[in-house]
């Protein structure tokens, strides 16, 4: 305790910088190192989205579904529906019938043109439009604006 006071303020504010300015970021790099990466650990339970299920992968097409169960699923989610129908007070659905206007839908072939939604195919026609505009002010000829979109979109699908 006599020692203490016996410092003056140069000491002291010595002492004070030592060890907040050496000895803290010292402990700090230490406890990080036995810590380690503990704060990306909390939270990664075996329900947690930092560990995915195998087999699962992301984007890309859906996985192909049973016509047997997504029949079964369409089914149940459409006799839900009439029974709340019901409830409400309202005329039944036809389950079967409605059913099989649904899968028939699904099943039914889209043609290339319906594969691309309108919105994307008017994003990249803008997209070969202003990049005509810069070719032009670049003094490079223009490209024809529906051949470079068809492309555009086939190399977003990835086929050709």
């Amino acid at each position: 305790m006599g020692l203490a006071l016996a410092l003056n303020a140069v000491q002291k504010g010595a002492i004070l910088f030592g060890l907040t300015g050496i000895a803290a970021p010292l402990i700090g790099l230490a406890l990080r190192h036995y810590v380690g990466n503990g704060w990306e650990a909390i939270g990664g339970g075996p329900f947690s989205l930092l560990h995915e299920a195998p087999g699962r992968r992301r984007g890309g097409p859906p996985p192909k579904v049973d016509p047997a169960i997504q029949a079964a699923e369409v089914r149940q989610l459409l006799q839900a529906k009439s029974d709340r129908r019901e409830r409400r007070g309202e005329a039944p659905l036809d389950v079967e019938s409605e059913t099989e206007r649904l899968l028939a839908e699904a099943a039914a072939p889209t043609s290339r043109q319906e594969e691309f939604d309108a919105e994307l195919r008017a994003e990249v026609r803008q997209m070969v439009v202003a990049r005509n505009e810069r070719r032009l002010r670049a003094g490079q000829e223009p490209l024809d604006v529906e051949a470079e979109t068809e492309r555009q979109l086939a190399d977003l699908i990835g086929s050709s």
